[in-house]
């Protein structure tokens, strides 16, 4: 507990100092987090990982930065064995060391091939039978891929900008829950932010898809009558409408699985990967088919 008491009052004295000469001041300058690291770094390795238990998450986070990772390793690797996971999750993310959705409690290579196993089956199994679905949609509109082939190239681009939006908008907001720079009751001022950000990203990947579409596709091979502008505008609305779509799922989605009590790094990967696969399929070939007026 010393290294909290001087962690305190040096923090105390030194913020007390710094807030007359900025608005925004972080809860350790500079100098106090190494006086910190080095009182913290003197108690053995099972008492630094006592006092990362008590210590507040981002005063946790500031020593840590200063420490040489294979030593934050250790730590971490300490605080799973006592049982203090979540703990260990938090600290993990703040550092940006995100923890794997697929990682078992315990050491990774004493951990047997059968833990391993049995913590990841489950998704695999159940992102399979969610695939099903994408092939049974795309199934559904074969006639409308017969009538103009060009859409299946533009399919995958579809699935891309859906799940990279998606997961940087989750990686984000994962970090902030575990830095605490957000609560679930949030969740209506995170949705919000989201999907102004993903209206300006729509806009920007549209565009680019537009005019890839337009400059490099050969109208020759079009059917009678149809146009390559509004190809390239109905796929270009079709990836604004999952961008968007996705980007907001994506931020909410760990505020959701917070409020559950379940770990947001757990469960936010494969359940985004699922509805970004599913719904992109779904907006691509509804909004295709209302702009093109194909079968």
């Amino acid at each position: 507990m010393a290294v909290m008491h001087y962690a305190a009052g040096a923090a105390t004295e030194r913020t007390e100092r710094t807030e007359q000469q900025t608005p925004h001041t972080a809860t350790f300058a500079q100098r106090d987090i190494l006086a910190v690291r080095n009182a913290f770094l003197k108690y053995s390795d099972d008492e630094q990982a006592a006092l990362l238990v008590k210590m507040p998450l981002v005063e946790a986070i500031a020593v840590l930065h200063e420490i040489p990772l294979r030593h934050v390793q250790s730590l971490l690797d300490r605080l799973d064995e006592r049982g203090e996971e979540v703990c260990m999750r938090h600290l993990a993310s703040g550092l940006g060391l995100i923890c794997s959705e697929a990682e078992p409690a315990g050491h990774y290579l004493q951990n047997s091939v059968f833990s391993h196993v049995r913590e990841r089956i489950g998704w695999i199994v159940g992102l399979a039978l969610l695939g099903i679905v994408s092939g049974l949609i795309i199934s559904h509109y074969e006639d409308t891929l017969s009538q103009l082939v060009l859409l299946a190239i533009y399919m995958p681009v579809i699935a891309a900008a859906g799940g990279n939006t998606g997961s940087q908008a989750a990686t984000l907001v994962v970090r902030a829950l575990a830095m605490e720079e957000i609560h679930c009751r949030d969740w209506g001022r995170v949705m919000w932010k989201e999907f102004r950000v993903a209206l300006v990203l729509a806009a920007v990947l549209a565009s680019v898809i537009v005019g890839r579409v337009l400059l490099f596709s050969d109208s020759t091979l079009l059917p009678f009558g149809m146009q390559l502008s509004d190809i390239a505008l109905a796929i270009g609305v079709a990836i604004a409408l999952q961008v968007v779509l996705s980007t907001t799922v994506g931020g909410v989605l760990p505020m959701i699985a917070r409020a559950l009590k379940l770990d947001p790094a757990v469960l936010v990967s494969p359940v985004l990967a699922s509805v970004v696969d599913i719904t992109g399929m779904i907006i691509y070939f509804n909004t295709v088919n209302a702009f093109l007026g194909l079968a």
